[in-house]
């Protein structure tokens, strides 16, 4: 069958061929070797092989002609080829591309193994394996690491269909090629913190210490701004900006940094300092009438320092520097065996994540900015549901949060900060941010909106692979850009149960046997809810 042509190129457009396929060898379709969606083909040149894979089939009737001598057609997208003349000819190697087009008449035939292995070959760059190929399980699917990563990557894949576990497996891999790594993951629903066992730094509300003074002032705004009509809030912000420069210019460690100081600078103060400097400016009020900016500002800061619920920012008489603590225990610096700071974001109050997730970001950035050029420690920032904080549209999304990411998406890879996006609606991401992201993960999508979006982001040859996204089985995804030598679906490796996320569903139908919960239960969850912690 091998030296069989299943057809010949009847037609050329670009990146696309049409082949009419021969009936002896279509037969009724039903055989294990006839041409399929998906199939690897292959084609003579002058000077090369080109590879294609089958993107769609169709059957049309000849013009003029009796239903029964309907035609079959192959639609082929060229993926690249391998010389087979010069200096090339005697290590073959597949690249991408096609130098030399096949011509009107050309044979086409199925790809046997070895040309699969040639052109899925392990890459010479340094890479990890992260699963096989969907239509060839003996042949391992390599990620190339810096690809991968200083290119930005997103895992796009419907509820369920297992965008957690994904990411769990490239980390996992990656890590374990890298055990150096600097990695922040994002973790909204503390899922991840049981696959990561002994590798892991998992930060939770009950030991993150994030203090009020790393803040910029968008993000104070944020926080302390939040009652009373447009004036008065634009009051509110004049005072507080006018408060927060006279307080960090006071407690500025040095005459250089009072200098370069901004409103946005991260310098200790005390809270107690600004309530005093904002009770300073309401003594010094001629109208009375003005003082109810001032006295919403105050009534929320002592507001924010006695709810418990916010004591990893808004806690502590003492205020010392430790911002190279809070960089060390995000970023991993140094290392010390744990290159993954898991963020549990389950457990901070809504109203105040987005700002927890935007001073995470935007140190991540600047940090790295800052750092001596050419000495920047290469991080990866995992943002799981990235469309809370980077959406299509920017009603209700929280604007810092939204540029950090940006800014990171569009600068990133100049100072060595990564990005992974993950979602399982990619068309409610902003979508020239997901444009950035180098190499996509895309798992089992139904929307149609979202299957659209990422038709846009595919590159042209990897098209014919959207067909196949509704149908995608459990662990199975279409993988196309930088992070792989050519678009490619496969099946990622089985993770064994005690390093998977915690992220499946409830089984109902096995709760619902049997009324095992009592009082007990209740009083548990009651006394929890109470002192808030899960």
């Amino acid at each position: 069958m091998a030296n069989v042509p299943i057809g010949r190129i009847v037609a050329v457009d670009g990146p696309e061929l049409t082949c009419l396929l021969s009936n002896e060898v279509m037969g009724d379709g039903q055989a294990a070797t006839a041409p399929r969606v998906g199939m690897l083909v292959k084609m003579t040149t002058f000077q090369s092989t080109v590879y294609g894979v089958i993107g769609s089939m169709a059957m049309n009737p000849m013009p003029g002609a009796a239903a029964q001598t309907d035609h079959k057609f192959a639609q082929i997208d060229m993926m690249g080829e391998v010389l087979t003349t010069g200096d090339e000819a005697s290590s073959p190697r597949f690249e991408r591309g096609v130098s030399t087009q096949p011509t009107l008449g050309a044979a086409v035939y199925l790809a046997e193994k070895d040309d699969i292995a040639l052109v899925y070959a392990k890459p010479s760059a340094h890479c990890v394996k992260i699963g096989h190929l969907h239509q060839e399980s003996s042949i391992p699917a390599f990620v190339q690491t810096n690809d991968l990563l200083s290119k930005h990557m997103a895992v796009l894949g419907t509820t369920g269909s297992g965008k957690s576990c994904t990411v769990t497996l490239i980390l996992q891999a990656i890590l374990g090629a890298n055990p150096c790594g600097h990695v922040v993951l994002l973790d909204p629903h503390n899922e991840y913190s049981q696959a990561f066992p002994g590798v892991a730094e998992v930060v939770d509300p009950s030991n993150l210490y994030l203090p009020y003074w790393l803040l910029n002032f968008e993000e104070m705004v944020t926080v302390l701004v939040r009652e009373g009509d447009k004036a008065d809030q634009q009051s509110q912000i004049a005072i507080l900006r006018d408060a927060l420069m006279e307080v960090k210019k006071k407690s500025a460690s040095d005459d250089d940094v009072r200098l370069a100081l901004t409103v946005d600078s991260p310098v200790p103060y005390r809270l107690s300092e600004l309530v005093r400097t904002i009770d300073a400016a309401l003594g010094r009020l001629d109208k009375p009438d003005r003082s109810a900016p001032f006295l919403r500002l105050k009534s929320r800061l002592e507001s924010m320092s006695s709810d418990k619920r916010f004591s990893f920012m808004f806690s502590g008489l003492l205020v010392r520097d430790s911002m190279t603590e809070v960089l060390s225990r995000v970023l991993r610096i140094p290392v010390s065996g744990k290159p993954l700071t898991i963020m549990d974001l389950s457990g901070v109050p809504s109203e105040i994540v987005d700002v927890v997730v935007s001073v995470i970001c935007r140190m991540t950035f600047d940090f790295n900015l800052w750092s001596a050029e050419g000495q920047a420690v290469p991080v990866l920032l995992v943002c799981e549901e990235a469309h809370r904080y980077i959406p299509r549209k920017d009603e209700g999304a929280f604007s810092s949060t939204k540029r950090a990411i940006s800014r990171i998406a569009k600068e990133g890879r100049k100072y060595g900060v990564s990005l992974c996006l993950v979602t399982q609606r990619p068309s409610e991401l902003d979508e020239s941010i997901l444009s950035q992201c180098g190499t996509l993960f895309s798992l089992r999508l139904g929307n149609d909106q979202d299957q659209d979006f990422v038709s846009r982001a595919l590159p042209e040859n990897a098209r014919s692979l959207l067909s196949v996204l509704p149908s995608l089985r459990s662990q199975e995804a279409v993988v196309v850009g930088e992070g792989v030598t050519v678009p490619m679906r496969i099946r990622f490796d089985h993770l064994p149960a005690d390093r998977r996320p915690r992220s499946g569903s409830a089984n109902f139908a096995a709760a619902w046997q049997q009324d095992t919960h009592g009082a007990d239960y209740l009083e548990r969850s009651v006394r929890k809810w109470r002192l808030q912690q899960r």
